[in-house]
Parts: C-alpha cells; sequence; structure tokens
C-alpha cells in the first residue's frame, strides 16, 4: 500500500513510519512545528536514536492548502495517518494565542486533509488521531463513539456527547465532527482512534523523543525522570484521576489492525484506543515501589492541581473493536517501569529541574 504518514517527526510518527516500511511505502511527512514548539518554550528532551532525515521526508504543512492538496494529488495514497497536531492540553491553555495557534492549526489541517480527499482521491482510508480526552469524565459508561438514545419514545443512534476540559482537546472535538460529517455526505473511509496517553521509551529497538516536561509530557514519562533526579513525584491534586493508557508498541499494532481491516465507503468509525485504565495514584504508586526497589530514593507530593478537571469520577470506557480485532496488549508492569527508570538514568546529567513543575494553570 501507499502510506502518507503526517506528523512523522513525532514521539508516535517515527516508530510508526519505521515500521510500516517494512511492507508498505510510506511517505514521512512534517513541517517541524513541534521542534520549533519545543525549542520557542525551552522544552528539553531525552535521546532520539532515529531521526527524520533517515526516512526521506516531505516538508510541508498540512494546514497550507496548496501543499497538502498537492501531495494527496500526486500520490493518490491508499491511507493516511494524520499525526500532524499540536498534542498539548497545557500548551493550549497557556494563554490566547497559544490556544489560538492549537485551534488552528489542528481544525485547518484536518479540514484541508479532507478536502484534499475529497477532491483528489476519495477512496483513501483516512486514519485520524483523536483522544479519549474528548469525552471528559461524564457519570455513565463511555461507548466506542456512539451512544444509542430513546427520548420521548423514539430511538437513534448518535454520536457519542463531547466534555472538552481543554482547548487542545476541543480542537479535537471539532475533528471528529468535521470527519464524521465528511463520512456522511461526501461518502470518505475514516477511522478515528480516541487514544488514551502512550507510554514507553522504545519499539523494537527504536527510541523516539522522550519529553518530560509539563507541557508535552505525559504524567509517568514526567514521574519517570522525576524518580531519576531526586525529585518528588508531583501528583495533581489528589491523584485520584483516571485515564487510559497504552503501550507504545500497542499504538503501531492498532494502526496496523485499522489498516488492514479498512472503514466502508461513507462509514465514520471510532475505536478507543487504549489497553488498561489507571489513577494517577496508581501510577505514582508504581514507579514509587520500583524505584525505591530499584535503590533511588522516590518520593510522592500530592501539589495544587494545575488543571479543571474532575479528580474523583466515575472510569469505565469500552474498548472491545481493537481487542476483537486480535490487539494483545502490553500491559504496564513493574518490569517495565525498572525499564523506563533505567534508561531515563543513562541520561540523567541531560535532566533539566525547571521544567519538572506545571507552569501553565487553568
Amino acid at each position: 500500500m501507499k502510506i502518507i504518514v503526517l506528523g512523522a517527526d513525532g514521539y508516535l510518527g517515527l516508530p510508526t513510519c519505521i515500521d510500516l516500511a517494512r511492507d508498505h511505502t510510506v511517505v514521512a511527512v512534517d513541517n517541524l512545528l513541534k521542534r520549533d514548539l519545543l525549542v520557542s518554550n525551552d522544552i528539553h528532551y531525552l535521546h532520539s536514536d532515529v531521526e527524520l532525515n533517515e526516512l526521506d521526508p516531505v516538508f510541508i504543512d498540512v494546514a497550507n492548502w496548496e501543499s497538502i492538496s498537492h501531495l494527496v494529488k500526486r500520490i493518490q495514497p491508499d491511507v493516511i495517518i494524520n499525526y500532524a497536531e499540536i498534542p498539548s492540553a497545557p500548551y493550549s491553555m497557556a494563554d490566547r494565542k497559544q490556544g489560538m495557534k492549537t485551534i488552528m492549526n489542528n481544525i485547518k489541517g484536518n479540514l484541508n486533509i479532507i478536502y484534499a480527499l475529497k477532491e483528489f482521491s476519495p477512496k483513501t482510508h483516512l486514519i485520524k488521531l483523536g483522544t479519549l480526552g474528548e469525552y471528559g469524565t461524564p457519570n455513565i459508561d463511555i461507548e466506542e463513539g456512539y451512544l444509542d438514545v430513546t427520548h420521548n419514545g423514539r430511538t437513534d443512534r448518535m454520536l457519542y456527547p463531547k466534555s472538552p476540559f481543554s482547548i487542545y482537546h476541543l480542537s479535537k472535538v471539532h475533528d471528529s465532527d468535521a470527519l464524521a460529517f465528511a463520512s456522511r455526505v461526501w461518502g470518505l473511509r475514516v477511522t478515528d482512534l480516541n487514544q488514551g496517553f502512550v507510554w514507553g521509551h522504545e519499539s523494537d529497538d527504536v527510541r523516539p523523543r522522550f519529553t518530560y516536561d509539563d507541557v508535552f509530557g505525559t504524567a509517568l514519562n514526567r514521574f519517570i525522570v522525576q524518580a531519576v533526579a531526586g525529585h518528588p513525584l508531583t501528583v495533581y491534586g489528589k491523584g485520584n484521576q483516571t485515564r487510559g493508557i497504552l503501550n507504545l508498541r500497542d499504538t503501531l499494532k492498532c494502526i496496523r489492525l485499522a489498516i488492514e481491516n479498512p472503514a466502508g465507503e461513507g462509514e465514520f468509525r471510532v475505536f478507543n484506543q487504549f489497553t488498561e485504565s489507571w489513577s494517577i495514584n496508581q501510577i505514582a504508586n508504581l514507579i514509587y515501589e520500583v524505584g525505591n526497589d530499584s535503590g533511588l530514593d522516590v518520593k510522592i507530593d500530592h501539589i495544587q492541581n494545575p488543571r479543571k478537571e474532575k479528580e474523583d469520577h466515575y472510569y469505565n470506557v469500552k474498548n472491545d473493536s481493537l481487542m476483537n480485532m486480535g490487539l494483545e496488549p502490553h500491559y504496564l508492569r513493574r518490569e517495565d517501569i525498572k525499564s523506563m527508570l533505567e534508561y531515563v538514568s543513562e541520561f540523567k546529567g541531560e535532566i533539566v529541574n525547571d521544567q519538572i513543575m506545571p507552569r501553565v494553570k487553568w
């Protein structure tokens, strides 16, 4: 197959390109915006042993219509995988400028892809990376994209209600609504992957960029680096917030499953892409136990939550689709934490402590 990977320079994009290039023709696309954001915000990250230039990349901005439409028209891809969005709630909530940048970049790029497929390659299967954060934390089970509703004696199947808690997640909600529209009205083939946060520092010996800061780093990455640096693990608020997570290797498997089992013409399908749910306290406690057993002096510090979010909530998310397709999860275990601690310890001298505490509050 001919596959375009948008956002090929990222934590997920690089391993995806390398994995799929084994048996497909892959066109790696990026505009290096993420690198610019890291530099402009003075954000550091740990070692990456894969560079984008090894993939013979195409440097274009998906938010530029002429660039993306020309690429789609020229390649006529079987599949497009879209990772090309600013992926940070704290970044989007820092101020008006960064919120607007997130909205404009993410929404404009998504719409450009939709129009490019409509006009030049309508049979292409678009796989879009969404987020479980679109749903928020409702007091009912979270279904996979749709909800069967009975009201005044009538029943219909509707898109699941969304309740985002950041501008970033709001942009993702708009993406999903636009993709559903494009499938319904223009017949496009779309898979929306509502993903939990990804953990892991390598996949098949590929080590992508490892961010650990308060803006782009996940809670698990931050805790791992804090444990190695001798800084208390910074649990936000009570720590009862529960989220869906999955290993980096499982992300790659999910992408392959979506490719091998494509959406039909005019189908907008949603897969909740995660393998297990953990509370922030559970993650912190596991790192505390493994770190201290490994000779580190790990402590936990509950700090005031800088985010507007529910700290005590119901959380039961369905993820049947990918499991039924054959996903065999890599669950988070003690040995994984130990491996990540050993990896980060290799680069202990590169850790910038100023990036450990949260700087963005909303």
